[in-house]
Order: structure tokens, then sequence, then C-alpha cells
């Protein structure tokens, strides 16, 4: 057995032997300047932890302390019922302490026991009950932080282990300091109780058998009892401190003493008004100026030299803070940091600023977060953040979007000017700078407020600077979605779908389908559009046709099949004729004549002057269809749908091409053009 564990057994045999065995009086003395040395150890040690549970062993600590406490009561009324006398500690609190005069010693007493009983132990007593109860009601709300954190992936095992423990800890020491203060209760009363017995008996004992007079019998024994009651409470009001601290004692950084002088001393300007305060106080009331100037002249002071040092810690921290920066630099760390590629960056030159900056009315950043919930419901896609930053190298009024390091569009805006899109006809009188809408690339004019409401009424339409550039981003982001799409994007759309859908995420990965096939597929829809939103659609499809191949480019065509009710929604106004424009037998024919199949998949290869006819005849009846004020649509059959894509996306990209399979059966459709060839 360790000498630790020896030191605490015998103590709690001391405690037992107190109780029973009469202790002479040096030995007495010595155990009370102990019990006075343990109850400061503790009251320092409880204002120097940082969280209650750096001091877990304090509920038990109590107890034995309040009975090793008692013991000593026990021993010395013994001592001093029997003999007259409890050692040299007792007889000089009862003497020098409180000046040999009884009355004055009694008050002292009463009011150690009623500060004690009634402020302290009071106080602890209901913290302790409520800190409990709170701790307990807490403690699921905490359990499921910490599995939702494990979940996300911010924390390990071991650390979710280490949390629910502490979580644990908690919920029983509060549990056990609500028990624990009751000791200290206890301990008040015991206190009153036994100092009241050693009054009336030692009276008594003095006067019958020590043969003392009423007067000597009474001065002696009071002096004693009060002695010891002073000398016991004053421990016991240390300890009943230390419980106060230890249960309102909140997490922080620093111990008790710190955390007072830095958060009580942080507004150094209070420290002048409380000086201002105390010198009035004795200019205006009869106090002594120079003890009230004294005051408060020390406290303008504490008030100045706390100011200043703040100031200094603040200029040190700043250069630390820049020395620090410098050090990043030179290291390698650094170098490597530069290597990541922000998804989304939307730049723009410093005439651009106020678009950014809310003192200035600038709502870019709250339109921003509204684009990527409005493009999170149409595509199923979570847009990555966007980082946006002023670049002085670009020109004032210019802005450009990058998605993930290349430059996908750049504009110009005039913030003191409107955007006016023509109706289809000049208004000569509307005049202002020409320009091209950057979204769609319309004709408009970048006009003055005053020719603003005049636009307006001749057809114009009018938008203000922050709705151009929003729109352009959400439509260079919803055209590049494909592109922003990755494998760990796609692992959390799976992990979503596995919440609500585990057996059909199961069914389709990691066999047959790993997530790089899954996210090839997600990409192709993307690319031409097709929200990705209801994946549990895609996945049933992806389980149906998965084990059957692993094209992802047949795959998708059957998803797209899937999702011919999505489709035919996106493209066509209920109760109206879908127009579109079909092929012909003999374009489709030369389509699928030109089909290659090889082992790494199928690809489209013809020759180039029926390539080129198909493509001329497509950009015709494109024109034909535009002048009719109708979007362009291509219709042909599901075999050649995905090579006919692949043919015309580098020149129409925007044009969609469905096949029969894609459109719902109760659809009219009416062909307003035929494409074909010579």
């Amino acid at each position: 057995m360790r000498v630790r564990d020896l030191s605490v057994l015998l103590s709690v045999i001391l405690i037992v032997a107190m109780l029973i065995i009469p202790f002479p009086s040096w030995m007495l003395s010595i155990l009370i300047i102990v019990n006075i040395s343990l109850a400061l150890l503790v009251l320092l040690t409880s204002m120097n932890m940082q969280e209650p549970l750096q001091f877990s062993i304090f509920p038990s600590l109590l107890l034995l302390l309040t009975l090793f406490r008692l013991g000593l009561n026990v021993s010395t009324t013994r001592s001093i019922l029997a003999t007259g006398e409890a050692g040299g500690v007792v007889h000089t609190f009862g003497t020098f302490v409180v000046g040999g005069n009884v009355v004055v010693g009694f008050v002292v007493f009463l009011i150690l026991i009623i500060i004690q009983f009634i402020v302290i132990t009071k106080g602890s007593e209901r913290v302790s009950e409520v800190a409990a109860r709170f701790t307990l009601d807490a403690m699921p709300g905490k359990q499921m932080s910490i599995d939702a954190d494990l979940n996300a992936g911010m924390i390990s095992d071991k650390e979710a282990r280490e949390r629910r423990e502490k979580v644990s800890r908690e919920a029983d020491f509060y549990g056990a300091m609500d028990g624990a203060s009751k000791f200290v209760k206890g301990d008040a009363i015991a206190g009153i109780i036994i100092v009241l017995i050693n009054l009336l008996f030692g009276f008594i004992i003095g006067m019958t058998q020590h043969g003392l007079g009423f007067q000597e019998a009474l001065s002696k024994f009071t002096l004693l009892t009060v002695g010891d009651g002073i000398v016991s409470q004053i421990p016991a009001l240390l300890i009943s401190t230390a419980t106060g601290i230890v249960v309102t004692r909140a997490a922080s950084e620093g111990n008790l003493g710190t955390d007072i002088t830095r958060q009580l001393f942080a507004y150094p300007k209070m420290l002048y008004v409380t000086a201002g305060t105390i010198f009035l106080l004795g200019l205006f009331t009869p106090i002594n100026d120079l003890l009230t100037i004294s005051i408060s002249g020390l406290l303008a002071i504490g008030g100045y030299m706390i100011a200043r040092s703040n100031n200094q810690e603040i200029e040190l921290e700043s250069e630390t803070e820049e020395e620090v920066q410098v050090e990043d630099l030179k290291s390698p760390e650094s170098v490597v940091n530069l290597l990541n590629v922000d998804p989304i960056e939307f730049e723009f030159g410093y005439g651009l600023i106020p678009l950014a900056d809310t003192n200035q009315g600038g709502d870019i950043l709250d339109r921003i977060v509204m684009i990527r919930r409005q493009l999170a419901i149409e595509l199923g896609l979570v847009i990555p953040v966007v980082r946006i930053r002023d670049n002085i190298q670009l020109q004032p009024n210019e802005y450009r979007l990058k998605i993930k390091g290349s430059e996908m569009a750049r504009g110009e805006l005039l913030l003191d000017h409107f955007l006016a899109m023509s109706p289809g006809y000049d208004d000569h009188s509307i005049e202002g700078i020409d320009t091209i809408e950057p979204s769609f690339g319309l004709p408009a004019k970048w006009i003055s407020e005053e020719l603003k409401d005049q636009a307006e009424m001749q057809g114009y339409t009018v938008v203000d600077p922050p709705s151009v550039v929003s729109t352009h981003i959400t439509e260079v982001i919803r055209r590049n979605a494909h592109d922003l799409l990755g494998r760990q994007e796609t692992k959390q759309l799976i992990d979503h779908l596995k919440e609500s859908y585990p057996i059909l995420v199961e069914e389709v990965t990691p066999t047959p389908l790993s997530v790089g096939d899954i996210q090839k597929v997600l990409a192709k829809l993307l690319k031409e559009n097709v929200s990705i939103r209801n994946l549990p659609i895609i996945f049933e499809t992806l389980a149906d046709f998965g084990r059957m191949t692993t094209d992802t480019d047949l795959l998708a065509e059957y998803v797209r099949q899937s999702l011919a009710r999505q489709i035919t929604n996106q493209f066509i106004v209920p109760g109206e004729t879908m127009k579109v424009v079909t092929l012909s037998g003999k374009v489709e024919k030369a389509v699928a004549d030109g089909v290659q199949q090889t082992e790494h998949g199928n690809y489209l290869s013809i020759e180039p002057q029926i390539s080129q006819s198909i493509i001329e005849s497509i950009a015709k009846q494109i024109e034909n269809v535009s002048i009719q004020e109708q979007s362009p649509i291509l219709l042909c059959s599901p075999a050649v749908r995905m090579y006919v894509r692949q043919l015309i996306e580098r020149y129409f990209p925007q044009v969609p091409v469905l096949s029969y399979n894609e459109l719902e059966a109760n659809v009219e459709v009416q062909s307003v053009g035929v494409v074909n060839i010579d």
C-alpha cells in the first residue's frame, strides 16, 4: 500500500479515535492547527481551479473534514468539561483573540455562526441543489450534441467517449455536492448545540465538581467555550466558503483570482467614474476630505495604470501576430496553403466595394445566400460557399466569377445607373450607355435614375446593379453546376439520402457502383440542367440497372427516362402543346451508324461533312424557332439522344435534347421543324 493511501486510512482511524479516546491538551492543539491548515488549503485550492471537475473529490473530502472537525469538538468538549482546559490554542482564542471579554467573544461567535449558517451555507445549499437539477436536465441535450458531432465527423470516437464521460462526471459531481452541502449545514447546527452544552454543563461542573464560585466558573468556562467555538467555526467558515466557490464556479481559462482581476477591471474608465463619485462624496458630506481624496486618487491612478497596461498588451499582441504571420509566410506550410483553390470566387474592383459593404447598403452577401438556397432547391445540389473579395487588378467597375480557379464570367457595373433591356425596339428618348446584359447576352443600356420610370413605361425591363450581378452569378453557377459536384460532395449527398433510405443506398454503393460512378451520372444530369434533387428515384434506377451495366452514359439515360415527369414539367407549361424540332430518319440513321463501340464505352464518330451538315440544319431550325419567340427543343429517339447531345453541345450548349421516352404519354407534341441533311 502506498504512503498516500496509508495516510488517508490513518486519518480516518484518528477521527474515530477522537470520538472515543481522551486526547491530551497538547495533541488537541496540534490537531486544531492542522484543521485550520486543511481548511485554508481547501479554500485556496477551490480558488485556483478552472472548473469544478478539477476538484471532483471535494464532496468526499468535505465529509471527512466535517467529521474531523466534529471529532475535535467532541475531544475539546470532553477536555473542557473533565479537566477545565482544552490546550493552548483554545485558551489563546478565548483570551487573546477576543481580549478576554466574555461578552465580546460570545458576540463574535454568534456573528460567525450567522455568517456561516444563514449566508454562506444557505446559499451554497441552494446553488448545489439548482446546479444538480439543471445538470441532470441538460444531460440528454449534451449527449445528443456529442452524437451529432460524432456523426458529422467533427470528433473522433475517443473524443466522444471523453466528452460523454465528462458529462456523466459533471452530473455525479453536482449530485454529490447537493448532498455534501447538507453536511455543512448540519455542522453549523452541531456547533451551536455544542457551545450551549459546554456553557451549561461547564458552569454546573465548575461549581459542583471543581469547587469554583459562581463568577469564577462562569468566566472560566465561558472563555473556554467561546474559544473552542471560534477555533472550530473559523475552519468551518473557510470550508463553507470553499463549498460556495466550487458550486458557483464556471469553467474558464484561468483561476478565480485571474478571472476576478481581469473581469472586474476590464473597463478602466469605470475606475475614473468610481474615483469621481468618492471625491464628490467627500466634498458634499462631512466625511474626512483627506480620506476620500486619497482613495479617489488611488482609484484614478489604478485606472490609468490598467488602461496603459491594456494598451501595451494590445500592441504586444498585434506585434506578436505580425511576427507570427511573417514566420508563417517563411514556413513551408504557407506555400502548401497557397495550393488551395476555392470552389467559387467572386472578385470585384474597388469601385464596386459598396456592393459588399453593409454599412453602405450593400446586400450582395445576403443575395448570394439566397442564390445558394434557390439553386439547392432547383438543382438538388449544395452550392459551396462563395469567396468574395476585392481585386485591385480589375478595373474599378469590373467583376469576375471564377470556378475552381478558372474565370467563367466577367462583367461591368455602373452603381449609379440602372440596366434597361430593350423590349424589341429602341426608344430614342431613352438615352444611355449601350451594353450587353451579362447573363443572357441581350442588348441593353445603362440609364440614369431619372430615366428609370420613363423606360419602364416604354416597356423596358429595368434592373438595379445588385440584381444584375446576382442574376449573372446564378446563371453561371447553374450552367457549371456539374463542375462543382465532386466525389466529396457526392458522398455528402449519399450520406444524407442514407439517413432516410439506408437499404436503397446499400443496394447501389459501394457495389455495384462506386461513389465516382454515381458522381459521373449526377454530373451528366446537371450538365443538361436536370435537377438531381429527387435522389430516391435516381438511386432506384441505379439499383435496377447498375448490375446490368456500369457505363455511366447509359445509366444517365436510364435515369433521365425515370425522371420523365420531372423533365416534362421542366420544359412544358401544363395545358399547352409542346413545340419541338425533330430529326429526320436519315439524320438519326447517320448518327446511329456513326456510333463506335469500344471496351471503354461508346462514342460518336461520323464524317465531318455529315456532322457539319447536321449542325447547319439544326442552327437553321433553331433560328426559325427563335424568330417565333419560342425556346428551341430537339426531340429524337432514345437510342441516339445522348449522341446527338454530344454532337451539338459545343455549338448549342443551352438547347435541350430530349427523347420520346423522357416525355409523359399525355403530352401533346407539335413539330415546328425537322432537321435534315442533303
